[in-house]
């Protein structure tokens, strides 16, 4: 073989194993993703920031960089969905815009929101909220431009966190049939619905003989549908440990999802591509909460935080050149 050739040949190999590589993390075409996060960065003042970070940890970032009050809860392409009380009261959030890049906040829509998770459909072009309950009783359809384009109107007392099924037809959210944590047997479920909100049933069972989800804990948590695969993924405090619950749509099975051995298991959220899962991990006493990345095939886990803060919430998955 000739040395031109030969040189040819491992720089090929080498490419091809570089290439492997590159596809051990979550990419989808040409896309890969990062991961935005939560960070309480000054207890004393208040202030929540939105971080970033590479899928293995690296070039950790403050993409917000505000007082009071920022945290994501959705994000679709590169396009990062952020609730903030900048230029407002305290805790009175409004919904904003920017990227993994932390471009300046581009604020959404004029109309108060709720502390809630929000969802996309339709190629991002339409997103769930939920209003301030000083505002509406209802989930708002919007458009980027935050223009209302339907009114979802849930007959219970309390419902936030809603999440589109994959083709955008259905919706799935947290429910209860008292309207304050605190009241006496208040219990959070998932229910499902039509887009509309019409054709509600309740999907979760709480166990009734478990009585270790405190009232500040999750009997259902909020809820993630896998994006490829036909279930729905919530955090539940049952037999004393906060793990990883897994719904069907129909309701007519549910499982443990996921297991640690000592971590509690919180807010997740599943890649585009439904093959990675973020999720808050954190110890029994609540004093350190990390992000952990799962490869969903291999069950294999890496925690990608340090402990240069003590909370570290709320993962998502945002696009990135």
């Amino acid at each position: 073989m000739k040395p031109i050739v030969a040189l040819f040949v491992i720089m090929s190999i080498l490419a091809c194993k570089e290439k492997g590589k590159d596809n051990d993390l979550p990419v989808e075409g040409q896309k890969k993703y990062g991961i935005a996060y939560n960070v309480l960065f000054d207890e004393a003042a208040d202030n929540y920031e939105v971080y970033f970070m590479n899928l293995d940890g690296t070039e950790k970032r403050n993409i917000t960089n505000l007082k009071g009050v920022e945290w994501t809860y959705n994000a679709y392409g590169k396009e990062l969905y952020v609730i903030s009380d900048v230029d407002t009261a305290a805790r009175h959030y409004f919904l904003y815009r920017t990227d993994a890049l932390g471009k300046p906040l581009e604020k959404v829509m004029d109309i108060r929101l709720a502390d809630s998770w929000i969802n996309t459909r339709k190629e991002g072009s339409e997103l769930i909220v939920r209003p301030h309950k000083s505002v509406d009783t209802a989930f708002y359809i919007i458009d980027r431009a935050g223009k209302v384009l339907d009114t979802v109107n849930i007959a219970l007392p309390y419902f936030s966190d809603p999440n589109f099924s994959p083709d955008g037809s259905q919706i799935v959210f947290r429910g209860a049939m008292k309207p304050f944590k605190k009241d006496s047997g208040y219990v959070d479920e998932l229910y499902i619905a039509n887009a509309d909100g019409t054709e509600m049933k309740q999907l979760t069972h709480y166990p009734a003989s478990d009585t270790t989800a405190l009232w500040h804990n999750y009997h259902a948590g909020p809820p993630m549908w896998h994006p490829t695969d036909n279930f729905i993924s919530y955090q539940s405090k049952q037999n004393g440990k906060s793990s990883l619950y897994a719904v069907t749509p129909d309701g007519k099975e549910q499982w443990k999802l996921t297991e640690r051995d000592t971590l509690q298991q919180g807010w997740h959220r599943w890649s585009p591509d439904g093959n990675w899962l973020a999720i808050e991990v954190f110890d029994q006493d609540n004093k350190q909460f990390h992000i952990e990345l799962m490869n969903w095939e291999t069950k294999e886990s890496k925690i990608l935080t340090d402990t240069t803060f003590r909370f570290q919430q709320a993962p998502v998955f945002v696009e990135i050149d």
